[in-house]
């Protein structure tokens, strides 16, 4: 690949540019996903789709190759460095983006989608990699939370972005403004981002290497079992994304006001992780993540035994629900340090491989959970509950049945 253009001399990030890059890249991804729900049964009847199901895969095409591709940037960036790869991925976003602007089938549409995905991939892994290649420990899960609080702006406004669009255009015009946002992106990019992997870093870019930084990331059992509750977290957060217009609209009947319902949510994530950077520093990741993903869990359960009892109705059902997301907030960031505290030497594969097997990995979990959607809120209720069992379920394989102590490094075997 080549080098791209020269990054600018003599730059460095400060904290507060560090956190607003990595915000925005984010946001790239979140502004993907959550601001053409509101357009999804528009896009349904002008696909004429004969399955209201079907128009979850508008959401779900994205996240799988958002998964995927990870794989092959996390080598990149190791070899090549963050920015260069950075700029090549986001001009795959962009030309994905102007597809979906003129796709004449649905599927042609999902190939965009996908495309969208495989070019948006990058930012996960190279925002993970920047902050490990300038933070560690507690201040790499500070600054992440710090940019996850900014970022999750955009899942409060994005719904009702969509929907002002929609007001006044037809749905197309949303991707047009996902274009505007990548090629502002892009333009920062080439301006301020500096190269942040160091020199003796630089890994060659060969089969075998690539196979051996994988094996190595897959050696750390705290890697890998970080790695597995944080699918299980993805599918929580993936399945509520993919059935939430269903749900406050088809069993809530929210109509046009569900964008307000939906950034009810969000509102309560991000004070999870606005929390999350001020209690980090004191409290330690193990600490607040075990005890909030108990609480999940137990949040989760209830949501399931209250649709079983017929009793959640939408002012028990949304309160409980941001509840439990905003312990996800305090969960995500810890979870995902944890993960790439032992393996530092190797942050772009090992970014790359926790991203691959989280987004593909919980879009695989969130799709089952919402393809099951039967019209009530039973199947969402219940894929949660699991999911947040199967997370606690990996946290004690991880930390070998206990939880909130200082770890051991111990590799797998």
């Amino acid at each position: 690949m080549p080098e791209g253009p020269a990054p600018p001399r003599q730059r460095t990030l400060s904290t507060f540019e560090l956190v607003a890059m990595v915000a925005a890249l984010s946001a790239l991804n979140a502004l993907a996903i959550d601001i053409m729900l509101p357009a999804l049964p528009q896009i349904g009847a002008d696909f004429a789709l004969t399955n209201d199901n079907d128009r979850q895969l508008v959401v779900v095409a994205y996240v799988a190759l958002f998964g995927v591709a990870q794989l092959i940037y996390g080598p990149l960036a190791d070899s090549f460095g963050r920015r260069s790869v950075l700029i090549y991925a986001l001009g795959i976003y962009i030309a994905g983006s102007i597809l979906c602007v003129i796709a004449p089938s649905f599927e042609l549409f999902l190939a965009a989608r996908a495309m969208q995905g495989v070019g948006a991939a990058a930012t996960r892994v190279i925002a993970t990699a920047v902050v490990r290649d300038l933070t560690e420990g507690r201040r790499m899960a500070q600054v992440m939370s710090m940019a996850m609080t900014v970022f999750m702006i955009v899942p409060i406004v994005a719904p009702g972005l969509g929907q002002l669009i929609l007001f006044v255009a037809p749905w197309r015009w949303i991707f047009g403004a996902l274009l505007i946002y990548a090629l502002v992106v892009l333009g920062w990019a080439l301006i301020r981002l500096p190269e942040t992997l160091k020199p003796e870093h630089r890994a060659p870019f060969r089969p075998r290497s690539v196979a051996v930084n994988y094996l190595a990331v897959l050696r750390e059992r705290q890697t890998v079992g970080y790695m597995i509750a944080s699918t299980f977290v993805s599918g929580c957060l993936f399945g509520y994304i993919t059935s939430s217009e269903q749900i406050f609209v088809d069993v809530f009947g929210l109509g046009p006001a569900f964008p307000i319902a939906f950034g009810s949510i969000a509102i309560a994530i991000s004070c999870g992780t606005f929390l999350n950077s001020r209690l980090v520093v004191r409290h330690g990741m193990r600490r607040l993540s075990h005890i909030m993903t108990l609480g999940m869990t137990l949040g989760a359960a209830a949501i399931a035994l209250l649709a079983l009892a017929g009793l959640a109705g939408f002012w028990v059902f949304t309160p409980l629900l941001a509840l439990t997301f905003a312990m996800f907030g305090l969960v995500a960031s810890n979870f995902n340090a944890l993960a790439m505290e032992p393996v530092g030497r190797i942050a772009g594969s090992a970014s790359a491989l926790f991203g691959a097997v989280t987004a593909t990995g919980g879009a695989l979990a969130g799709g089952l959970i919402a393809r099951a959607f039967d019209g009530t809120l039973a199947p969402f209720a219940f894929g949660l509950a699991l999911s947040g069992a199967a997370t606690l379920a990996a946290v004690l394989w991880t930390e070998r049945g206990r939880l909130f102590d200082k770890p051991s490094r111990i590799p797998l075997g």
